[in-house]
């Protein structure tokens, strides 16, 4: 399924079904088949019988919550008629080494690069349906691990009688991971034949997808374009400009890493904030959408795709969109709302929905 931009198309059904969502199910996978999806990502294994049935023409992906974390378990699915398989992020990088040296040669493998980890193994948690009753294998995460906790601990021969744990005034985030970060690990992921990578992206914006995706897809053609002189550090700085937590390589490189959590529940790297998307670009100026305040005078740059530059800017002028009268600021006050500003010489088109991001004021 090719659409426009040349990209493919995965759907995931990534359920543990019960049985009375099976027909449900079915019908999906059938809408999918006939639609051309290229993959449909799963990890139960009735799921994965009924619609190698179902939707006979598309390629079966598992999912990470399939528990893939061994060329033994990939020999087994390769058997079952998946294409692709991907990786728990729990594996390191020996193990995978050791699962691309025994996998079969035509099973396709991905990998986790970047974005939240999630705190259950493989991602398989029902902390949200549990305390918020949002299943987070419906697509319904409240990422209840991410909550702040009070925790008390209780004495035994003393039943009832709970004392806090010290904490500061938003207690604690026991649960919450930091983000998992591998730019700088790319040339050995090419390296090791991995297909493809994956980026967490639940629950982000469009600004933080634009943004990390065209990093990564940055990085990875100028490292086979030169890979004698890979610099991570230009991505990375790139990446640190979107609201993060902590960053972590998690087990990629060392089993036995505790630097993986992030107790204080922090957002680093808030320097800059979602400015807008392009609308239409009109030679001199520019109609964007906005997503955050803009003013005269505010830094800006947009993200190219393709390019790990963003072109850097300031707006000298705004302008109402529909009566074209100019203005000084501009507040997000209805649903797409739009506004006119000057727009730097470039020697390209500003495509539609590229991204805007603003630098915030110290």
């Amino acid at each position: 399924m090719l659409i426009k931009n040349g990209k493919r198309v995965h759907a995931a059904i990534n359920i543990y079904a019960e049985d009375e969502t099976y027909d449900e199910i079915i019908k999906q996978a059938k809408i999918l088949d006939e639609l051309g999806v290229d993959g449909i990502i799963m990890s139960d294994g009735g799921v994965i019988d009924a619609v190698k049935q179902a939707a006979p023409h598309t390629d079966i992906h598992i999912s990470t919550q399939a528990n893939t974390v061994s060329y033994h378990a990939a020999q087994f699915w390769h058997k079952n008629g998946a294409k692709r398989v991907i990786l728990g992020r729990e594996m390191n990088k020996e193990q995978i080494k050791t699962l691309m040296a025994n996998k079969p040669k035509d099973l396709e493998v991905e990998m986790f690069c970047h974005g939240a980890i999630c705190f259950a193994y493989s991602g398989r948690c029902f902390l949200s349906e549990f305390l918020a009753g949002r299943n987070g294998n419906l697509g319904d995460c409240a990422q209840s691990c991410r909550w702040a906790y009070n925790i008390y601990v209780e004495e035994t021969n003393n039943p009832g009688a709970l004392m806090p744990v010290e904490t500061d005034e938003k207690g604690t985030y026991i649960f919450s991971s930091k983000d998992m970060c591998l730019i700088k690990e790319i040339p050995e992921i090419i390296e090791m034949g991995i297909d493809s990578v994956k980026i967490e992206g639940r629950l982000k914006t469009e600004y933080y997808l634009a943004s990390v995706v065209n990093t990564y897809r940055c990085a990875i053609d100028d490292y086979y374009q030169n890979p004698e002189n890979y610099d991570y550090t230009k991505y990375l700085k790139e990446l640190e400009k979107t609201k993060t937590r902590g960053l972590t390589t998690f087990y990629f490189n060392d089993k036995n890493n505790k630097d993986i959590q992030d107790y204080s529940g922090h957002q680093y790297n808030s320097d800059y904030e979602f400015g807008g998307k392009v609308i239409e670009d009109k030679a001199d100026k520019v109609l964007i959408e906005i997503r955050n305040k803009l003013n005269v005078g505010d830094q800006m740059e947009l993200i190219v795709p393709g390019k790990i530059e963003p072109v850097e800017f300031q707006i000298e002028k705004l302008w109402n969109d529909e009566t074209l009268e100019e203005i000084q600021t501009i507040n997000p006050g209805k649903a797409e709302q739009k506004v006119i500003l000057n727009k730097p010489k470039t020697d390209f088109v500003w495509e539609k929905d590229w991204i805007l991001r603003r630098k915030k004021e110290k």
